[in-house]
């Protein structure tokens, strides 16, 4: 009889976090496309609906004491990954260590401070999760760590959002991946399932200006969210290097990113065709 190594499905696995958000919806759509992955694993603080990004034709059920939405293998015919949904208290991620053993962790966490209530609960959900999740999948052998912050992020930053992004990518590029990637977009634009009118009035005045915005001022232009996931899955599986110039660096920048650690603005989230 042959042994359970030889049973394993030899394509990547990867865990997703923040999937229930714009970029994620996007990112966990692409990858549920994507055959050279075998298993994705998503933590969400609340369950997915089985007509959501889990895709179609899923079924769950929630367990109480261990709460997990649990979507089985993926549609007969689809040669993507199977996707199992944990609905997790993020406050206690570690009870959940078990599930941090994969190839990629994207994380697509964010929130706002209106919607946390205060900058301490914004730099948990910003800064804290994202960490913690880092440090998990590095200690359970994940390589690959692939983190969405935003345009501007710098921890010297006197404006508060933008030195939480700054401070998160020092403190995940601290961890020690094999590899980093942290994308910095722009206004995201694209359909939310919450309402934010603030960000929908700056994507109404931002979208017809983008074409208009270059040179210094492109790193700002609008960029759909699912750009941003097609470029995280893109560069994941290794379609991008880190070009010389622009807006990736494979140096050390002031937030203290080590040479393993790419950056990649707003400006250079241009990838075409499908993940």
């Amino acid at each position: 009889m042959a042994n359970d190594s030889s049973l394993r499905d030899p394509r990547r696995t990867a865990l997703v976090l923040g999937a229930t958000g714009l970029v994620g919806r996007h990112l966990l759509a692409g990858l549920r496309r994507e055959p050279r992955y075998g298993r994705v694993v998503v933590l969400s603080r609340r369950a997915l609906p089985s007509s959501g990004p889990a895709g179609p034709g899923a079924r769950g059920q929630v367990r109480r004491r261990a709460p997990a939405f649990v979507v089985g293998s993926a549609p007969p015919g689809n040669t993507g990954p199977a996707v199992d949904v944990h609905q997790v208290d993020f406050d206690a991620l570690e009870a959940h260590a078990g599930l941090f053993g994969v190839d990629d962790i994207f994380c697509c966490l964010g929130t706002t401070i209106r919607k946390a209530g205060s900058r301490d609960a914004f730099r948990r959900v910003d800064l804290d999760y994202p960490l913690q999740a880092a440090r998990l999948g590095r200690a359970a052998g994940a390589q690959r760590f692939l983190l969405v912050t935003a345009v501007g992020a710098d921890p010297s930053s006197r404006v508060f959002y933008n030195r939480v992004k700054g401070e998160v990518e020092g403190a995940v590029a601290g961890v020690g991946y094999p590899r980093t990637v942290i994308l910095r977009p722009s206004l995201l634009l694209g359909e939310r399932e919450e309402s934010r009118p603030g960000e929908r009035v700056a994507e109404w005045v931002m979208r017809p200006l983008g074409p208009l915005m270059r040179g210094p001022l492109a790193r700002y232009r609008p960029v759909e969210a699912e750009r941003v996931a097609r470029a995280m899955v893109r560069r994941a599986m290794g379609a991008e290097r880190p070009a010389p110039g622009g807006g990736e660096k494979s140096e050390p920048t002031q937030a203290g990113l080590s040479p393993h650690v790419e950056v990649v603005e707003s400006d250079r989230i241009r990838v075409e065709g499908r993940p």
